[in-house]
């Protein structure tokens, strides 16, 4: 899968930092860190590679936020959202992949960016959202987490409308992603993309810099508020957002 004898000698610096930032990213918001490390990553090992990878530490970090923070996980909306987001991973695996993804990185990229606005420059949420936007947000969500490897941003974007506990928000989409990542790794397992030995060793070597991450995003949740909490993340999205956009055009 990957020529370990001719990897670049700056891997070693670059991806414990890169795999520490975006599982900050993680701790804070319960998402992002593959669209943080899979575009960096990307120019030291093959994606074939890292997105197997991503799954599996993604799995683990996600059962490990929400497992600290189960208490706080919303199961009715956990109940809407799975059976649809069932259907946008039968959907990004069969019809989405005859679909441009140039068209499909660019309308994921701008929806985020707005969204991601919109959180920031409105931080308090004055009126909660209609339970059906569990529709779109489910098939959206499991659709970018087939094609892209995040359903992240969407999941963030529907829970903030329907939750007011910063808390909740986090530990529902952590709980989102590990059933997400936990089917995708069951399919790269199936496929044979997640059986080899560099990925058990990739994920034993970067695993305690994922761990920093976590620690550091999760000290950097419980000292903001639910209106520092929306900026933030309405920041991540719109970060998210962009590099899928940059990715795109460059």
């Amino acid at each position: 899968m990957i020529d370990v004898a001719h990897l670049s000698p700056w891997l070693l610096v670059v991806a414990p930092i890169v795999v520490i930032a975006a599982y900050t990213v993680f701790g804070l918001s319960g998402f992002g860190s593959t669209l943080i490390t899979v575009p960096i990553l990307a120019h030291f090992l093959p994606v074939t590679y890292l997105v197997p990878l991503m799954a599996a530490l993604d799995l683990v970090s996600a059962i490990a936020v929400g497992a600290s923070g189960r208490k706080h996980v919303s199961k009715s909306e956990l109940k809407r959202l799975i059976p649809f987001m069932f259907v946008g991973i039968i959907l990004g695996a069969t019809v989405l992949a005859g679909v441009s993804d140039t068209i499909l990185r660019t309308a994921v990229g701008v929806f985020a960016l707005c969204v991601g606005l919109y959180a920031m420059l409105n931080p308090t949420m004055h009126r909660v959202i209609s339970p059906w936007w569990c529709v779109p947000a489910g098939i959206v969500a499991g659709a970018a987490a087939t094609v892209f490897g995040s359903g992240g941003p969407v999941y963030a974007t529907y829970l903030g409308g329907r939750l007011r506990d910063k808390d909740e928000i986090r530990a529902t989409v952590s709980g989102l992603i590990s059933i997400s990542a936990f089917t995708r790794a069951a399919i790269y397992a199936f496929t044979g993309l997640l059986l080899h030995l560099t990925i058990l060793a990739g994920t034993i070597v970067l695993g305690p810099f994922v761990w920093i991450g976590l620690k550091i995003g999760t000290r950097i949740h419980v000292g903001l508020s639910q209106e520092q909490l929306r900026r933030v993340i309405g920041a991540i999205i719109v970060a998210t957002g962009a590099s899928l956009l940059i990715r795109t055009l460059f």
